[in-house]
């Protein structure tokens, strides 16, 4: 991939907003959504995901933008770019290649313990148990939702804010119960399936290009 440009963090909001205009309605939960990332990868935290189905993939997206570079390449610093050239040729490849990286996961994609949590407790606890031995206190939770009333999501959203997560929900316009228990809805302005994931899209596209601004070119 190219990176021709480094976007300010007007621009990637102004150039957002103009595309999609229905999205004006979320702006505020947008951008405290992107303020809580900031914050969490600041402090060394990390973000995990879990979604369902075509939210399950939208998690895969966000977790792959968020661990290498998005919009613009993200450089590794000088020093870490020498101690990676001491071990060789390989060592050359990973300082010339290797991008700075957003710690991210996605548990929807971690087919062993969904299993077993199935299998052996309650599926609904599926990424509750995962989140539960990954979170950490000012970590981030995206749970995606088209109708916000999961219940292996919000059995996360329950674990994450025992541990002192920042719980971001991402789901159509009612919100249904995440938008009450979460801490940010971002409600996109559709009660139809595919409209939501659709809106989604650029929604969480904006959150990964403002972080990666934030955290490396601000």
């Amino acid at each position: 991939m190219a990176y021709d440009k480094i976007f300010t963090e007007e621009e990637l909001i102004s150039t957002a907003f103009a595309r999609y205009p229905e999205l004006e309605v979320c702006r505020e939960a947008i951008m405290r959504a992107c303020d809580a990332l900031e914050t969490c990868y600041r402090n060394g935290g990390r973000v995990l995901l879990c979604g369902n189905g075509g939210s399950s993939a939208d998690c895969a997206h966000i977790a792959g933008e968020l661990l290498k570079g998005f919009l613009s390449l993200r450089r590794l610093p000088e020093d870490l770019q020498q101690e990676l050239r001491k071990s060789g040729e390989l060592g050359e490849l990973c300082a010339d290649k290797l991008q700075g990286s957003l710690a991210a996961v996605d548990l929807t994609a971690q087919g062993a313990i969904i299993a077993a949590v199935a299998n052996d407790t309650d599926p609904r606890l599926a990424y509750a148990q995962q989140l539960w031995g990954l979170g950490r206190k000012g970590d981030v939770l995206i749970g995606l939702s088209t109708s916000g009333n999961a219940e292996n999501v919000r059995c996360a959203g329950i674990a994450a804010k025992a541990l002192g997560m920042v719980r971001i929900a991402m789901t159509g316009e009612t919100g249904g119960k995440m938008g009450e228990e979460f801490d940010i809805a971002i409600r996109v302005p559709s009660r139809h399936t595919p409209d939501v994931q659709e809106l989604h899209l650029p929604v969480y596209h904006l959150l990964c290009a403002v972080t990666e601004y934030r955290l490396f070119h601000k």
